[in-house]
């Protein structure tokens, strides 16, 4: 499974400091059994995500792309948007499940606005920008992702 992750900071692409989030997102994949095929830094510009989400979809041909940043109410989190602008298909369920995920650690969980939705034969899934919101969320989401990858790239499966 190849899998690239993007961070989505204006700071962090400006300044290159620790990517914490990134890490909890590159230790997540690669307990999946994904290759890490990319890991970018991108500004919270919607162009520059949108277009990162197309090449690594379309040109790379990633199987999953991890987004972490940019997914709740400030002015500038537009990650959202830009992911909904590239996907074809929503899966709506999984961001549900991680936003119920949180909800038990913090009472801010209501205003995370992460997607999830298909592109092509890649699946595209926002995380918030804490790390340790991504653990948190991970695990609810991690049994149901093999299943889901398979399904996208067509491969028969037994459905349970």
């Amino acid at each position: 499974m190849r899998v690239a992750i993007i961070t989505i900071s204006s700071s962090r692409a400006a300044d290159g400091g620790p990517d914490e989030s990134g890490d909890a997102l590159d230790e997540f994949a690669r307990a999946l059994g994904g290759e890490i095929v990319a890991r970018e830094i991108v500004s919270d510009e919607r162009p520059a995500i949108e277009q990162r989400l197309r090449h690594l979809s379309d040109v790379d041909a990633c199987d999953l792309v991890l987004t972490t940043g940019g997914t709740g109410v400030a002015p500038r989190d537009v990650t959202p948007e830009a992911t909904r602008a590239v996907i074809e298909r929503e899966v709506p369920g999984i961001a549900e499940a991680m936003r119920q995920a949180s909800s038990a650690h913090t009472a801010n969980w209501l205003l995370s606005r992460g997607v999830a939705g298909i592109r092509g034969a890649t699946l595209i899934i926002n995380f918030p920008g804490n790390p340790r919101s991504i653990a948190q969320t991970t695990s609810v989401i991690e049994p149901s992702l093999p299943h889901a990858l398979a399904l996208i790239a067509g491969t028969p499966t037994a459905h349970r």
